[in-house]
């Protein structure tokens, strides 16, 4: 019953049960994204997820997602350390883990509407937003 279930909501929304599957996935690194802002080794989790599952995607615009993602992840990982130097200069400590929790949040959140919509994320190659 659950496999009909989830063809059907698939047919409804025009994508193939495969399609449906990436994207249920892609949200799911999204997700892990966004718990990562407390608990960090969720985005491990998920950028080895992304980088799973971009191995197996057809579709160019979910592999655009999970491309986007990987490199979140990884942009992420740089800006963290340069975080943590910039964290040791007095005035800039609060601001610097502050910027940071914003970027992360923000390109999450960004990338998990254009999911839904069913699009590529915007400015795949861009190093902010």
């Amino acid at each position: 019953m659950p496999e009909t279930f989830e063809h059907n909501s698939a047919q409804s929304h025009g994508d193939t049960p495969e399609q449906a599957h990436q994207r249920v996935m892609a949200r799911i690194v999204y997700l892990l994204y966004l718990i990562s802002l407390v608990a960090l080794i969720t985005g491990v989790i998920g950028a080895a997820m992304a980088w799973w599952y971009r191995r197996q995607c057809r579709e160019q615009w979910l592999d655009d997602h999970y491309r986007f993602q990987i490199r979140t992840f990884w942009i992420g990982a740089l800006y963290t350390l340069a975080s943590v130097v910039i964290s040791l200069i007095p005035p800039f400590n609060l601001l610097a883990g502050l910027a940071l929790f914003l970027w992360f949040a923000v390109r999450a959140i960004r990338g998990w509407i254009s999911l839904e919509r069913r699009r590529s994320p915007e400015a795949i190659d861009s190093w902010l937003w």
